[in-house]
Order: structure tokens, then C-alpha cells, then sequence
């Protein structure tokens, strides 16, 4: 593989959400800092969206990493294609229970409410974070929305996070009820060209590199094709690497993104 060649110690762009490899533009930043303050706040219910490959994914893992597991219990749902019911039981997963499969909905409520009342005796929030959201259906919609119901006179008793792509803001818009107990809302964009270099920079430096691999004429080829997109960088330089290192490149120049484009493609 490449990472003799270049003088790597780690891959340095592999698309899975490693909180070692995140890097806070200006955006995520102020992701981050909104999400903290929702869930610092108790203020219910927070809406993060952006495009396939943003960093969405990633800046959830960072925030479970910032949040000590002493003062949270943590609900982490990737399917969110489930019905109601099945909805309310993968909840009760992800929270560690193991609820009983004939269980009706009522049921699994009460278990809910108990779990998130044990939680507030013990001093600990209860955070459910909800992933690829714009797939939830509206039956499961209004299920997530009666769960803000779980509340004291002067606080919620959990905090949800909703992620998604761009049209969950529609959808959630077109749910009154659900829409005005939003607290937080923020959208991240794409990459500007110079946040993209310091993206590539930033992720070559953590796997060992002296960050002199990629020159600057081949990060403007890596920029117009990717768009600024996370997802899309990793893909393209990590293919560039892998291409560079077959053709027993000095450095990856546009030739070798051109080259390596084309493998993505």
C-alpha cells in the first residue's frame, strides 16, 4: 500500500467518522457550539442538516466524545426507517434495555419514561440523536414530536438531535407542531477552496505527513471536482495517493487527480 511511500503512519482519508481525523472549519465549529448549548440548555430539540458527505455523521461522534458518560445517557439510532413502535424499541436499544418483542406501544413508553426519570435522579440527561432523519416517516414524526412531551415545569427531561440532508427542513416545516419546538437550527455548507486545503493539510499532518505531498495547483483540481465536499475529498485523495504511488510520483500534481478522477468516476 501507499503509506511507506508517502511517509504515512495512518491512512489519512478514509471515509469513516473518526473524531482523531475531524477537522472544525469555521461551520462545524459553530455546529459544534450550537449543539453543545441545546443540550447544556435542555433545549429540546435540535435540527443540523447539510449535504450527503458534509461531516454531519462525524461532528455526532465528536460531540459523544466531548460528553462524559457520567452526566449522559446516549441513544444513537442509524435506521431510522423503522414504524412507531419499532421506532420506540431500537430507542430502548440504543439506550441498553432489551425490551420484550410483543411489548405494545404504551408499554414502551412507560419503559422510556422510566429510564429517562432514573437518568434525571442520577444527575444525567438523557441525548437521543437521530441520523439520515429525512427518512423518518411522518407517523414516526409525530412519535419523536410527543416525546418532547417527557418534560418538568421548567426543563425538558431529554434532548433530540435530528440529522439529515437538506430537504429535512422542509419536511420538518411542513410539521407545524414539530417545527415551532425546534430551539436550534444550522445547516452546513460545503467547503469554501481554501477551508479544503486546510481540510486535506489538516488530515495528511494526523497521519504523519510533513503536508508537502499534495501541491497547491493539484488542490485546486481536488477542489473543482469535489465541490468542497468531505466525503468527496477523502475519495478523491485518497485515490490520488494510490494513484501517485503506482505511477512512482514525487508528488501528487493535477495530472495524478486528473488520473485518479477518473478512477473515482
Amino acid at each position: 500500500m501507499y503509506l511507506e511511500y508517502w511517509g504515512l503512519k495512518k491512512f489519512p482519508f478514509e471515509n469513516v467518522p473518526d473524531p482523531a481525523f475531524m477537522y472544525y472549519s469555521p461551520e462545524h465549529e459553530e455546529a459544534l457550539s450550537r449543539l453543545l448549548y441545546a443540550i447544556e440548555r435542555n433545549k429540546g430539540i435540535v435540527l443540523i442538516t447539510g449535504e450527503i458527505g458534509s461531516g454531519k455523521t462525524m461532528l455526532t461522534r465528536v460531540l459523544i466524545q466531548q460528553l462524559p458518560d457520567e452526566k449522559f445517557d446516549i441513544g444513537l439510532m442509524t435506521n431510522p426507517t423503522l414504524e412507531p413502535v419499532d421506532f420506540l424499541r431500537e430507542i430502548l436499544h440504543s439506550l441498553g434495555l432489551d425490551p420484550d418483542m410483543d411489548l405494545p406501544k404504551s408499554s414502551l413508553l412507560k419503559l422510556l419514561n422510566e429510564r429517562v426519570l432514573e437518568n434525571l435522579r442520577n444527575d444525567k440527561m438523557t441525548l437521543l440523536i437521530f441520523d439520515e432523519a429525512h427518512l423518518i416517516s411522518t407517523a414516526t414524526f409525530e412519535e419523536i414530536r410527543l416525546l418532547l412531551n417527557f418534560q418538568l415545569n421548567d426543563m425538558f427531561m431529554l434532548t433530540i438531535i435530528l440529522l439529515g440532508q437538506p430537504e429535512l427542513r422542509d419536511i420538518v416545516k411542513n410539521i407545524k407542531q414539530l417545527n415551532q419546538r425546534i430551539a436550534v437550527k444550522y445547516h452546513l455548507n460545503s467547503l469554501s477552496l481554501d477551508e479544503t486545503i486546510k481540510y486535506v493539510d489538516a488530515r495528511l499532518k494526523k497521519a504523519g505527513s510533513d503536508g508537502s505531498i499534495i501541491n497547491p495547483q493539484a488542490m485546486n483540481e481536488i477542489y473543482s471536482y469535489t465541490g468542497g465536499i468531505p466525503r468527496v475529498i477523502n475519495n478523491v485523495c485518497d485515490t490520488s495517493l494510490m494513484t501517485g504511488f503506482a505511477l512512482k510520483a514525487k508528488v501528487v500534481d493535477p495530472e495524478v487527480v486528473k488520473q485518479a478522477v477518473l478512477d473515482v468516476d
